[in-house]
């Protein structure tokens, strides 16, 4: 019988993507990301943390290169006079 089968296309699931303010985009995978020149950047991991900072060795994926470090003062030497 005509128009029984259901060939309209179902979207696909919604990938859940967190913004942290401080952080890189945490997007659900597998991801496809098309950077500026045009190349395809894949990962097929469960996660992915995508670099908004650039400061990334491994951009556009997160390395945590954007935590700021902390650096401490060196030791004082106690010098007798």
């Amino acid at each position: 019988m005509p128009g029984t089968s259901d060939d309209t296309p179902r979207p696909a699931p919604a990938r859940r993507v967190t913004v942290d303010p401080q952080g890189p985009v945490l997007v659900e995978g597998p991801v496809e990301i098309v950077l500026d020149d045009g190349t395809v950047a894949r990962s097929d991991r469960f996660a992915v943390a995508i670099c908004t900072c650039r400061r990334s060795r491994t951009y556009p994926w997160c390395d945590t290169s954007h935590r700021r470090r902390e650096r401490t003062a060196p030791p004082t030497e106690d010098r007798k006079s």
